[in-house]
């Protein structure tokens, strides 16, 4: 399975979206400051959303959605609290 996941830094209001297979292991990182610049400047993060996916393919068109303008609207509304679905 892979995953599509949304990261929010409550500290600095920022928001991050990507996919992976092991989202657990990838959270570790952008909290450690070991995948990138743009996360390592926000720590820490924390995972508000995830999708699951069969495809690399269709985790990648899903976080290309959330990363438009319209998906990015959806992602506010889920943090500001229109949208009830959060992680476990």
């Amino acid at each position: 399975m892979i995953t599509t996941y949304l990261l929010y830094s409550p500290s600095f209001d920022k928001i991050y979206i990507d996919q992976t297979e092991d989202i657990k292991r990838r959270l570790s990182e952008h909290n450690n400051g070991l995948l990138s610049k743009y996360t390592k400047r926000y720590i820490p993060w924390e995972i508000i959303y995830k999708e699951e996916f069969e495809s690399r393919s269709e985790a990648m068109k899903r976080e290309k959605e959330l990363k438009s303008q319209k998906g990015r609207e959806y992602i506010w509304q889920l943090l500001n609290g229109g949208v009830r679905q959060l992680t476990d």
